[in-house]
């Protein structure tokens, strides 16, 4: 039996570029908040630019707009991931998002699972995540991708 882990992509239209003053704020924290998902129970990897700190400055295929960012990780499971993202300072982050990014329009963000073992510094293709992001926004929820809200269980 194949084991599991979660992979998730999100991303976001920020409201000003990263090196404005609107967003000093969001960026001093970008390495601190990496910091603690690296810590995190459960984390597994995370997308970084190639200098090796944050995917907010990583450009993908597909997003096109100056002021977009991604981020993308693999987490040992679901709990994982919602343990981080709900349960750690990062939620605080969270909370003021609205402050950095401009309301999004469509799915933000999108799960899936992948083989256990497959992802390590060898860099998953980010371009490959964002289309399933991309699936997920024309499709709807399904094992290619799902919100983080309707999780899927692994498949077996």
């Amino acid at each position: 039996m194949t084991e599991y882990h979660l992979a998730q992509i999100n991303v976001g239209r920020l409201r000003h570029p990263l090196d404005a003053p609107e967003t000093l704020e969001f960026v001093e924290n970008l390495d601190p908040v990496n910091a603690l998902a690296e810590a995190s129970p459960g984390f597994v990897w995370r997308l970084t630019d190639a200098d090796g700190s944050s995917s907010s400055y990583v450009s993908v295929a597909g997003m096109d707009h100056p002021l977009d960012v991604v981020n993308y990780s693999v987490w040992q499971d679901f709990e994982a991931l919602k343990s981080f993202v709900f349960k750690t300072d990062h939620v605080g982050f969270l909370r003021r998002r609205i402050e950095w990014f401009e309301r999004p329009t469509q799915a933000i963000a999108a799960c899936w699972w992948v083989p256990a073992g497959s992802i390590s510094d060898a860099e998953p293709l980010v371009d490959e995540a964002y289309a399933r992001l991309e699936h997920l926004r024309e499709h709807g929820s399904s094992q290619t991708a799902w919100a983080i809200n309707k999780p899927m269980p692994a498949p077996t």
